[in-house]
């Protein structure tokens, strides 16, 4: 691979990264502190639907997010012709 295109998959991989953070950052800062008010007049299980985000929405929105990156990233080496069988 020529350096050019090293660099264009290395930058896309970096924009992958800080989209796939930022949206879990909004999530586990949105849901848990800012929007915990809203969040609370819903009751799920029994408890406020803010108490459930705070402690659950992280990290299944992480998880979620390591499979999107898995799909992009595999996707990117197809389309670099780095990809492993």
């Amino acid at each position: 691979m020529t350096p050019e295109r090293q660099a264009a998959y290395w930058r896309r991989n970096l924009l992958y990264i800080v989209s796939l953070l930022a949206v879990w950052a909004a999530v586990s800062y949105g849901a848990s502190i800012l929007f915990a008010g809203a969040l609370d007049a819903v009751k799920l299980g029994g408890f406020p639907l803010g108490f459930w985000f705070a402690n659950q929405g992280s990290i299944l929105t992480f998880v979620v997010l390591i499979f999107v990156y898995v799909k992009l990233m595999n996707d990117l080496d197809r389309k670099f012709g780095v990809y492993e069988r």
